[in-house]
């Protein structure tokens, strides 16, 4: 009982501290908002290149919110040494790790939902496929967040962590098949694609919103999830390497 009431804690305390800021709050819900528009209006295509676009809206929209966070979040209690009182709480390490990330994957979620609400008053979402979407969003948000995780431990600064993260964000949206088929890269470039968990992600939220699979779908999920494994695993080992040992 212990070990769950010290991890809501940890939750409760970043969400009032962080996430549920008015800045955050705003910023928040105009990221998603100005992505929708820059595309849909870019597309030239009316309303039906909204579920074309839905995909790597959503995904844009998780990657930069949850990173973006929790470069704010872990970097800033590294530097004020209150990251060091938290580990005296009643809570294993990895537990531990994965309060302080959740208030991030909670926000990513959030944030991806904010483009399908928009395009829901334009478009019949009617034939989605919520369970594979709703899945994969949560999916995406955690191994964005554990990525995020792991860049913000190798900085001491939060601008080298915003700056750090932009050097894998920037490349994902180009090399992970968001915006267009991974097949029109170069040769040399698709495996690059495929060491990416983005990759899986945005094969999956095609699939439930128009179809078309480049993988099957419970492949992309056992990668996914691997790539959250992997992350979760790396980012450990980061705290440990730099901060504590």
């Amino acid at each position: 009982m212990k070990t769950w009431i010290a991890f809501s804690s940890i939750l409760l305390k970043d969400m009032r501290t962080y996430y549920l800021k008015p800045p955050n709050i705003s910023w928040g819900l105009i990221f998603p908002l100005a992505w929708t528009g820059m595309f849909f209006i870019r597309s030239g295509d009316g309303f039906g290149s909204i579920t074309n676009l839905l995909p790597g809206v959503v995904a844009v929209s998780i990657l930069f919110g949850t990173t973006s966070m929790l470069a704010v979040t872990v970097t800033f209690e590294k530097k004020n040494r209150s990251f060091e009182r938290l580990l005296l709480a009643p809570i294993s390490f990895e537990l531990l790790m994965l309060a302080k990330t959740s208030g991030a994957i909670l926000f990513g979620v959030v944030n991806a939902f904010i483009p399908v609400l928009i395009a829901a008053f334009f478009v019949d979402l009617s034939g989605l496929a919520w369970l594979t979407f709703a899945g994969t969003i949560v999916l995406i948000a955690i191994s964005s967040a554990f990525l995020g995780l792991f860049i913000a431990v190798a900085v001491s600064e939060i601008f080298e962590a915003q700056t750090f993260s932009n050097f894998f964000r920037f490349p994902m949206l180009f090399l992970c098949g968001l915006f267009f088929p991974i097949s029109d890269l170069p040769q040399f470039l698709q495996p690059v694609s495929y060491a990416l968990p983005l990759t899986y992600g945005a094969d999956l939220l095609h699939g439930a919103v128009h179809g078309g699979n480049v993988m099957t779908p419970w492949a992309a999920f056992a990668l996914l999830g691997a790539f959250c494994i992997a992350l979760f695993a790396g980012s450990l080992w980061n705290v440990n390497r730099k901060w504590i040992l």
